[in-house]
């Protein structure tokens, strides 16, 4: 699944929704919100990269790896009309891609977003 512009949440309301009024799962390096909306034409994802996170490489870093992890992925998801929210946790940086890419997959297995 390629993350075209129209996959990419621009509006601070849905982050917003996302985070209070969707179901939410913490693991070791992502938090991972999500919200079921069956208005939205196709999957909305953000990714949430604070500055506790590290230094500016660091969140670019691990935003990278997050696409591609969701690229990868994507597809996989059940129920494609939803707002999808990952946020990177502090320490996160120092995690390899395979340790963050298992982290993100179990986070989602909880929520059951993937078939």
């Amino acid at each position: 699944m390629r993350l075209p512009r129209k996959h990419s949440m621009t509006k601070r309301a849905d982050f917003a929704r996302a985070r209070k009024d969707g179901q939410a799962k913490a693991g070791r390096f992502v938090v991972l919100s999500t919200l079921a909306d069956p208005a939205l034409p196709c999957l909305t994802v953000a990714v949430i990269t604070t500055r506790k996170v590290g230094k500016a490489h660091d969140r670019n870093l691990l935003r990278r790896r997050i696409r591609a992890i969701l690229q990868l992925h994507g597809e996989r998801i059940a129920d494609p009309k939803r707002l999808l929210v990952t946020i990177p946790r502090p320490g996160s940086s120092s995690a390899t891609y395979a340790e963050l890419e298992a982290d993100w997959l179990k986070q989602a297995k909880r929520l059951g977003l993937l078939s």
